[in-house]
Formats: structure tokens, sequence, C-alpha cells
């Protein structure tokens, strides 16, 4: 007779599976009997590192750089990021702010397991990216997500802070540009947030991981839209060297912390990570250089003329975007009239054709159901081709 197996942890109850890999399988599913998909699903640039920072990979595996760095990152990489915000930001970001993490995953956990309790309370937006709903549950906090219609940018605003802020409150959590809306905080509405959370003597995190895709909020001054770390050294900030930097798979992120913080995460991380990847660390070095940067302000170039073909051709083909997406390479799609629902809008689009999207039911509860995310991380070719194939089955 099989014994019961132990019970498992409770929280679990809190985490929900990650539904685009539902979508995905069956794409494989389809692919395995030989169809050809596009996928405007995952956020995932289709650039790899740049030829600096493989050479750099290459150069610290061949002379054994290959040992544990402090908990906090190389002082030389801390040094560069500094140095990264100085040129680029305008802004004076002291190394010792700042963490170096096992990708910007690690720095959401990082920075929960730092700012939050058990049964303490953290406002985000409804829309938003469910793993951010998800680090906060694993902690044994709670996440409050708060329905945020396209008339605020589907961005959380100050007046919500104020508004929904209670005794158990002990956070707000940003991402701005957000997954999956493409939508930034506007800066004059990112500083009342921080003045209404620090009046409350609340934590503001902000996860910035898509901040240096950018393409509508420039600062005249720099040419760069403004971190909310220039609104004062009390606000957390996340980052990584996924998006604008191309290196998904090389797990490596940053936090950017409080100085008072600074030393319990890094207690945190010397016990669940040690560190980030050496090799890592040692190829994102090389980032920062003038050759690698010049391919990455290409790249983002090239992200903002895939928007500009692909947000104009989902509106001629019916599809509302009610706020165009600043930043990011996403775009947020009301899908209402031409299915009863989002996931039968985005299994259409697979089965017919030969599209892969990811519905709104991932990203929340408020309206979610009408809307599907798109993502131009893709070619610009491929991103054509699924436009004409969308648009003779919408068409008829």
């Amino acid at each position: 007779m099989q014994q019961a197996s132990p019970a498992l942890a409770a929280r679990l109850a809190n985490i929900q599976p990650f539904h685009a890999m539902e979508i995905v399988k069956a794409a494989d599913a389809l692919e395995r009997a030989g169809r050809d998909l596009v996928y405007l699903a995952l956020g995932e640039p289709d650039f790899a590192a740049p030829e600096p920072v493989q050479r750099a990979a290459l150069a610290a595996m061949q002379s054994g750089a290959t040992r544990y760095t402090a908990a906090l990152g190389l002082p030389e990489l801390r040094e560069a990021i500094s140095g990264f915000y100085a040129r680029h930001y305008a802004l004076d970001v002291p190394p010792e702010r700042i963490v170096v993490t096992a990708g910007a995953s690690g720095a959401l956990l990082l920075a929960c397991l730092a700012t939050l309790d058990p049964g303490s309370e953290v406002l985000m937006s409804d829309p938003g990216y469910p793993c951010n709903r998800h680090f906060v549950a694993a902690v044994d906090a709670v996440p409050r997500a708060l329905p945020c219609g396209p008339e605020q940018r589907f961005q959380l605003d100050a007046r919500q802070i104020a508004t929904h802020w209670t005794a158990r409150t002990r956070a707000a959590l940003l991402a701005s540009p957000s997954n999956p809306t493409g939508t930034s905080v506007l800066p004059a509405e990112l500083a009342a947030i921080a003045r209404e959370v620090r009046s409350r003597h609340g934590w503001l995190i902000v996860d910035e991981i898509y901040h240096a895709l950018s393409y509508d909020l420039a600062d005249p001054t720099t040419g760069w839209a403004p971190s909310a770390l220039a609104l004062g050294d009390d606000i957390i900030t996340v980052n990584s060297f996924s998006k604008f930097f191309g290196m998904t798979g090389w797990r490596l992120g940053w936090l950017v912390l409080p100085p008072s913080v600074v030393r319990a995460v890094e207690k945190l991380a010397q016990n669940l990570f040690i560190c980030a990847s050496t090799l890592s660390q040692r190829a994102a070095l090389a980032c920062f250089g003038d050759d690698a940067m010049a391919t990455f302000l290409a790249r983002r170039d090239e992200f903002r003329r895939r928007r500009a073909f692909l947000l104009p051709a989902l509106r001629d083909l019916g599809l509302d975007v009610p706020v165009t997406p600043d930043g990011a390479f996403y775009i947020y799609a009301d899908v209402s009239r031409h299915a009863p629902d989002s996931d039968a809008f985005a299994n259409r689009m697979l089965e017919e054709a030969g599209v892969v999207l990811v519905p709104g039911k991932d990203f929340g509860a408020a309206g979610t159901r009408d809307f599907v995310r798109f993502s131009y991380a893709t070619g610009y070719e491929r991103i054509e081709l699924a436009v004409e194939r969308m648009g003779r089955v919408l068409r008829g």
C-alpha cells in the first residue's frame, strides 16, 4: 500500500502556473507536426549578446577567472554600473549601493525578503507581470493587485496609493516600462507616488528591467528616460542584463538599494546564492564599452522600428490599443471585437494563422480577458508575416 506523500508548503496555493507556457506547449506540438509558426509571445530579444561580451566570457573561462565573487558582485562590475548611471542618466549612484544578482528575479526575491514580513501587503498594478506577484507570495507576504485601466496607462497612480494603503501595507511595487503593456509611469506621477509612499514610511520598489528600452520619454538633457533613482536614495530599483543588453540566459541583474539596506541584502545573498555567475559578471563588464553600447543603441532603434510597424498594423486589423506603449517590446491590445475572450483569440491565431500570442489572463484579472500581449522581440520580417497571416484570418 502506497503511503501518502508529506504535505507541500501551503504558500504554493498562492503561486499560479504561467499560462503562456500552455500556449507554447501547443505551439511546440504544431511545430513538430511541420507547421511554420511566428512567435509574438515570449519576452526574449532575438539578439544575442554582442561579440565583445562573448569574447569577455571566453577570456574569463580560458584564464580560469571562474571562482566565487563577493556576494555583492565583482567590484569592477559594480563600478561599471555606477558609471552607466553617471554617463547616461546624470545620476550619482555609488557602487556601494549596487548589488549584482542572479538575474532580476534574484534581485526581486532579495528585495522582498529584505523588506517584507509574512502577512504584509504590497500594492501593485493589475495588469502586471505575474512573477512579481509570486515573488511577494513566496515570502508569505500578500500581493494586492489594484485594477489599473487605460485612463491611467495601466499603471498604479498616487491616488490609488493614498486610497488603498492600510496598516498592513509595507510597499508598492511598480514596473516601468511594464510587462505586458509597454507603458511607463510618467515622471510627474512617479514623483507623486514616491511622496505618498515616503509619507507612509513604506518601501517603493521599481522594476526598471526594460527602462533602457524607452522610446518616447527621453530627458532632453541626457537622451534617456529618467530613472526612479532620481527621486531619492530611499528607493529600491531592480534592473537586468537580459533585455537591453541581450543576455537573457546569462541570468544576471542588479539592485540599487538605500545604503541602510545593503548589508541586509548582502547577508541574504551570501546564504541564498553565494554570488551571481562569475562568468556572466566577467562578460557583463564588456557591456559598458563603446562598441557594445553602440550595438545596444542600434538594437533599441530596431525595436522602435518594429513598434512603428506593428502598432498601426494591429489597429488596422481592428484591434484596439488604448495606450500607445512607450517602452519594452510589448503591445497590449483589446481583441474583443474579434473573439469572446483573449484565450479564444490566441487559440484561433495559433491554429488558423500560425501566430503565437499570450492571452491576458496571465497578467491579472482586471479586464484581462479582452486583452492579448503582442511581443515584437522577434525579427521585422517575421512580424510582417504575422500581420499578413492574421489579416487573412480576421478579414476572411
